[in-house]
């Protein structure tokens, strides 16, 4: 295969690789996680803020000048030869799901890193200013609501009707967003003020494991994203009796536990019933009883629902058929039932445009052309999208595995796609300087 590393080079590129994973891996431990053992950095914890500061070192040590706004997000920006010029933004999250992997978000922030150091190296600037941004809170690991910061940032967070509310939701401590938000200085209302003007905005580029297993299975280092799936979820909330393990005899039960596994049964069969069909999946990923103890027949039940497909109408399908199941499945057992809407994310589609700016980036790089594929996953370009013009690259990661400490890349591959990218912003730049010019024509 012939390989035409055309920006970077094979030997700066690998370099780039190298450093860039090495910095994940320091990362993924105390001080920057919450816990000692394990991986996790939900937003605002102490994990976080630790974060934050040392990759603002990074952005620094890379000729980027650093701030956070009213969001909590981490922006740096390397300015271009125009002060005050609109921006391209690569970013991805800095926070983690509990016992989570290193590369999850935080290797697209750090490969662009990398990405902005090298043409700092070369003092090479653009028309356009490059910035990055690390945001806060894209997993709702800490609050039970996902791309938070995102949408602040998107100008969409008073739009979202999940979450108008959203200052009053508690983490498993109790304490509520706007109580957190108070710890560092800053207020729920005061989070719109990240809205970021349209025309200050370019583009934006998201960097990203692939977490899945086409890339590895092809013998593929870097994929080309088509769009992201739609998603919906759900809290459920299973009301029964609670009593004595010993002396509520079965027959008279409204046990709100065995209801509910009745439920997530059911959630998994309406999920395996649409085989492949437009990537549809279905996962309750959160179980929680009430009162939690050995000799008692469970009172309350709380769980979640994640329903994700390729299309709307797959995937509301399989949400209705859903719902109407578990509404039967209370009925039959006795047991009252509480749905709560919590994420309505249509699909995303990439900006074709820039769909083919980043199919030539790889191509360049790797020999080859590009392997374009869809993300089940959700990620902060589909709230980004609604702000500007949004392309996506994958990064194979080892059997597809994440959200798991497991997870796994190599440094040639991140190599690949800091050198995809550098060629994807000379591209950019050169049909950016075409448009300007006709505009000025």
């Amino acid at each position: 295969m012939v390989r035409t590393m055309t920006d970077s080079g094979t030997a700066s590129g690998a370099a780039a690789g190298e450093r860039a994973v090495a910095r994940c891996d320091v990362l993924g431990v105390s001080p920057f996680s919450d816990e000692i053992d394990l991986l996790y950095r939900p937003w605002l914890g102490p994990g976080f803020i630790a974060t934050v500061e040392a990759i603002s070192n990074w952005m620094r040590q890379a000729g980027m000048t650093v701030r956070q706004d009213a969001a909590t997000n981490l922006i740096g920006r390397y300015e271009g030869t125009t002060p005050d010029a609109p921006a391209l933004l690569f970013g991805s999250h800095l926070d983690s799901v509990r016992d989570g992997g290193r590369y999850d978000g935080m290797l697209g922030v750090i490969a662009a890193l990398e990405v902005v150091a090298g043409f700092h190296e070369r003092d090479e600037r653009f028309p356009f200013a490059i910035e990055i941004v690390g945001f806060g809170d894209e997993e709702g690991s800490r609050f039970p609501i996902t791309m938070l910061t995102t949408r602040s940032i998107a100008g969409v967070l008073e739009e979202d009707d999940p979450v108008a509310a959203f200052a009053e939701l508690r983490d498993g401590n109790g304490l509520t967003v706007e109580q957190a938000l108070a710890r560092v200085g800053l207020t729920p209302r005061g989070m719109a003020a990240a809205r970021r003007p349209k025309d200050s905005v370019l583009a934006y580029v998201e960097a990203h494991i692939e977490q899945g297993p086409v890339l590895e299975a092809e013998g593929r280092a870097l994929g080309v994203v088509s769009g992201i799936a739609a998603q919906r979820r759900f809290e459920i909330r299973v009301h029964g009796m609670a009593g004595h393990a010993g002396t509520m005899a079965m027959s008279l039960r409204q046990d709100a536990l065995t209801a509910a596994a009745e439920m997530v049964l059911t959630i998994e069969r309406i999920g395996m019933a649409g085989g492949d069909r437009d990537g549809l999946v279905a996962t309750v990923g959160l179980l929680r009883t009430w009162p939690g103890v050995a000799n008692v027949v469970p009172g309350d039940v709380t769980f979640t629902i994640d329903a994700r497909a390729g299309t709307i109408a797959t995937r509301d399908r399989a949400v209705n058929e859903i719902l109407a199941a578990l509404k039967d499945i209370a009925e039959r057992r006795g047991v009252e039932i509480e749905i709560i809407p919590r994420e309505n994310l249509d699909p995303s589609p990439c900006d074709p445009h820039l769909m083919t700016l980043m199919e030539t980036a790889v191509q360049d790089v790797t020999g080859e052309p590009a392997r374009v594929l869809v993300s089940g996953a959700g990620h902060d370009a589909m709230i980004m999208s609604r702000l500007a013009p949004m392309a996506m690259l994958f990064i194979r990661c080892e059997k597809g595995i994440s959200h798991n400490p497991a997870e796994a890349v190599l440094p040639a591959d991140v190599g690949e796609a800091v050198t995809a990218l550098t060629r994807f912003v000379r591209l950019f730049a050169d049909d950016y300087s075409k448009t300007q010019g006709r505009h000025s024509a």
